[in-house]
């Protein structure tokens, strides 16, 4: 007890000290992510960020002792659910996005498993021999026999994204040699400086940015023109135009 006891202070202080450390957090998803590959990404993340791994109640209350002098991190605790992890970085946030999904693992198909992609089962010459056509007409593959070998004549759309594989699916794959899936963590949201926000959000440029400001200068400056109410995005074209009409006078 004792042992388990000091095990926790000592995680509930690497937390802190993290938060402490490093202005941002990615909280990802580790479904299906395993040792070694976890092993790898620690790798690729080494001198850029941090992973830290633990049971949620752990992590909610080491969060929650840290309230009273980080209390932006009350935001934060509705993410900690579900199989989650955290990466801590004060890098750049695009390069650790691009590292922590740059690791993928292929992966055969399972059945039961919900598709996370489109799985195609290309045309081509499977190398298996005549007796295994049945099987492929039970899944409404078209074939031929070919060179005394079965040819699957055209592409075809096997499973949709976000079905389940089911079993004749995921053996036809396995025979063919087809591991469709691919395994990573995925980012949930990122936590920095006090503000959560979506990994899409790293994709939006500076000159994105300034346009859609501009836009919107230009949008109220028309509202505010068209009900004469003035406003710090009008009063320049309230001058213009006041200029212009003392001139036609």
């Amino acid at each position: 007890m004792v042992r388990s006891r000091d095990d926790k202070q000592a995680y509930f202080a690497k937390l802190k000290d993290f938060i402490e450390t490093y202005p941002s957090i990615f909280v990802v998803n580790v479904d299906n992510v395993g040792s070694n590959q976890m092993h790898q990404i620690r790798q690729a993340l080494r001198g850029k960020g941090v992973i830290l791994m633990g049971k949620n109640t752990m992590v909610r209350r080491a969060i929650r002792l840290i309230l009273a002098d980080h209390p932006d991190f009350e935001r934060f605790l509705p993410l900690v659910k579900g199989n989650v992890g955290f990466v801590f970085t004060s890098a750049d946030l695009k390069e650790i996005r691009d590292v922590i999904l740059a690791n993928k693992v292929a992966a055969p198909a399972k059945a039961g498993a919900l598709a996370p992609n489109d799985i195609i089962v290309p045309a081509g010459n499977t190398g298996m021999e005549p007796g295994k056509t049945s099987f492929f007409q039970a899944l409404q593959v078209p074939t031929k026999i070919a060179r005394g070998t079965i040819e699957i004549v055209s592409d075809v759309h096997l499973v949709i994204a976000g079905d389940r594989v089911d079993a004749s699916q995921a053996t036809l794959l396995n025979m063919l040699g087809i591991s469709p899936f691919t395994y990573g963590m995925k980012i949930i949201q990122i936590f920095s400086e006090g503000q959560l926000f979506p990994a899409s959000v790293l994709d939006v440029s500076e000159d994105e940015l300034i346009g859609r400001f501009m836009s919107g200068v230009k949008t109220i400056a028309a509202i505010s023109l068209a009900i004469s109410y003035p406003t710090l995005a009008s009063v320049t074209h309230s001058l213009v135009n006041s200029y212009k009409n003392v001139l036609a006078v």
